[in-house]
């Protein structure tokens, strides 16, 4: 007679399946990154293998060394974004992991930023100071730039754990510094790229991108448009804990 409470065989093909999913469920867990993790430092470097690719490939346009002062540049304000971006999609999305990658973000930047400036000084401009002085008299934007650019260093150099013990309170007023930082790298890649920003003409629908993005994001780090949207977040959260039904436990043989 059949065992009506015999567990039924598993056939091979599932059973092999669902050992497969629970072995890469498991491998997926003891991997040391987060996904936040893996994303940011391939974004990171991938700007740098590209450049490094059209070095190698002589595909870096017919003027090579404009083309990675305007990569490194672009890259260094993008990831800059990010990083201020960090707090508040933390506050909307309440995704904490992000707020640890914002140093990674504000390191990244920093190095870009350095590249960008070795590239202008030297390969454009060969450390020729005259040259160098000259430039900066008849390209006003180049200013903007030197300012963000002395503004991110110590931010950069401070952003680690050691200068958070050794400056104490005023470390975090340092690091206020980016909410200046990043409008002023903003202002510097509208001013430099073709086109008239008033008039919105030309190529400027980038840099102006970046600029509307940085508003927002410090619009949403002023205290009381934090506290509404981690209020609206919660609210949001309980809505669906109400209305979604709990799973009922299996009813006994």
């Amino acid at each position: 007679m059949r065992n009506l409470f015999a567990q039924e065989r598993v056939p091979h093909r599932l059973s092999g399946y669902i050992i497969f999913k629970m072995s890469f469920f498991n491998w997926i867990k003891r991997f040391p990154y987060t996904p936040a993790q893996v994303a940011l430092h391939v974004y990171a470097w991938s700007e740098l293998a590209i450049i490094i690719y059209g070095v190698l490939t002589h595909h870096l346009t017919a003027n090579p060394i404009q083309a990675m002062e305007i990569r490194t540049g672009r890259h260094a304000i993008a990831l800059l974004v990010l990083s201020l971006a960090c707090t508040p999609l933390t506050t909307l999305l309440g995704w904490r992991d992000l707020l640890k990658r914002r140093r990674a973000l504000g390191l990244y930047a920093g190095m870009y930023a350095v590249l960008h400036v070795i590239i202008f000084m030297d390969l454009d401009n060969g450390l020729a100071w005259n040259l160098l002085i000259q430039t900066v008299i008849q390209k006003s934007y180049i200013l903007y730039g030197m300012a963000t650019f002395l503004l991110l260093v110590p931010l950069a150099i401070t952003s680690f754990d050691i200068w958070k013990v050794r400056l104490g309170k005023k470390w975090r007023r340092l690091h206020q510094l980016v909410y200046f930082t990043a409008p002023l790298a903003a202002l510097h890649y509208a001013m430099a790229v073709k086109g008239d920003i008033f008039h919105l003409s030309g190529d400027i629908s980038a840099p102006v991108s970046y600029g509307v993005v940085i508003a927002l994001l410090l619009v949403l780090r002023l205290p009381f448009i934090r506290r509404f949207f981690a209020s609206l977040r919660s609210r949001i959260v309980f809505l669906f804990t109400k209305v979604l039904p709990n799973p009922q436990a299996e009813p006994g043989p």
